[in-house]
């Protein structure tokens, strides 16, 4: 799946829920959310939560085939890489709450590392900047934040 397509996806579902927001989440949200309170590279060992180069059989697998983190929160780390709504750019040296990208970009952030990926990229901290929103990949995909 695309972030183009994510985007049609989501205005087509957005009309059909009043009173209800999904989007993407940016950056930051994603990762807060993968960590679900941890500070090391993984909420867990890794072959028990992901799915990545080691293990995959070279394939996307089912949802929830894995441990959750500690938030109940399936396939943070591998299995495909997610869209987030934030351009690619570099983090800022400030200190920042709940920080979002840069306005505009030429690459959309992939978050968490896919099967494809090896160790290194199947991680809370992994990040992915070259590919255009437009472009499909079948270890591509995203999951969505709800607003009431």
């Amino acid at each position: 799946v695309s972030w183009d397509d994510i985007t049609t996806f989501l205005q087509r579902l957005n009309a059909q829920t009043p009173g209800v927001t999904y989007r993407l989440p940016t950056d930051a949200e994603w990762e807060y959310a993968a960590r679900a309170g941890t500070t090391g590279e993984t909420y867990g060992t890794l072959d028990a939560i992901a799915w990545y180069n080691g293990n995959s059989a070279t394939r996307t697998h089912a949802a929830a085939g894995k441990q959750a983190n500690a938030w109940g929160l399936y396939d943070m780390i591998g299995n495909v890489w997610e869209w987030v709504n934030d351009w690619w750019g570099a983090y800022s040296s400030a200190s920042v709450t709940d920080p979002t990208g840069p306005a505009t970009g030429t690459y959309r952030v992939l978050r968490g590392g896919s099967w494809y990926s090896g160790i290194p990229g199947a991680r809370a901290a992994s990040r992915y900047d070259h590919a255009g929103q437009s472009t499909r990949n079948n270890y591509y995909g995203f999951r969505l934040v709800r607003t009431p």
